[in-house]
């Protein structure tokens, strides 16, 4: 299901959705869950969360939090987060709301939060309701109307996650859905909550 006007006048680029990852990203092999040296926890053939080099600054782009009031990303530092762009017309980004809901439910804290931003050209006027809708009942979402603020973080597709440090930096990103709540995915995440912050 697709919004006709979105890839013509939302995002320049080409959507790329890829449906497939659930079962192929952050699931396979066990991963120890409180390890804190070396590289992040990966498993699956198409890797497709990919950490960055070195963490690059997140945009200072503004968008609308969930109550409608502008916000910008560093009101999140402190706080290791994970932010899922999607959009209520994207099938993949609604199969994975469940997990992302079940995730903030078992990991949420002053620590660690997900953050959901829609896309949808509506805003909270569609995309609030729909949280309802579909069960969603730990999570809020903000909203990106006019994309701005995906087209800033280079989102190539619908869903994309990120990962954001406490100092506000991009760790590593995500293309396609994936089951949050997974012992891999859950792994993923501690290990950067366990990992003292980079400089």
């Amino acid at each position: 299901m697709t919004d006709p006007g979105w890839q013509r006048t939302r995002f320049p680029w080409r959507l790329g959705i890829l449906s497939g990852a659930v079962a192929a990203v952050l699931a396979g092999a066990v991963v120890a869950v409180g390890a804190t040296g070396g590289p992040p926890p990966l498993s699956g053939g198409y890797g497709a969360y990919n950490p960055l080099p070195e963490r690059m600054p997140a945009p200072s782009t503004a968008f609308l939090d969930p109550d409608g009031r502008p916000i910008k990303l560093d009101a999140y530092r402190g706080s290791l987060v994970l932010l899922n762009v999607w959009a209520t017309w994207c099938a993949p980004c609604v199969k994975e709301l469940p997990s992302l809901d079940r995730l903030q439910a078992a990991l949420g804290s002053d620590r660690f939060r997900v953050v959901l931003v829609s896309v949808d050209r509506k805003g909270l006027e569609v995309a609030a309701p729909f949280l309802k809708r579909v069960g969603v009942s730990h999570l809020r979402t903000a909203a990106d109307p006019k994309s701005e603020l995906a087209r800033a973080l280079g989102a190539a597709g619908l869903p994309t996650s990120i990962l954001l440090d406490r100092d506000g930096r991009i760790i590593g990103k995500m293309l396609g859905d994936a089951e949050w709540d997974s012992p891999s995915a859950k792994a993923l995440i501690l290990h950067y909550l366990n990992k003292p912050e980079e400089t």
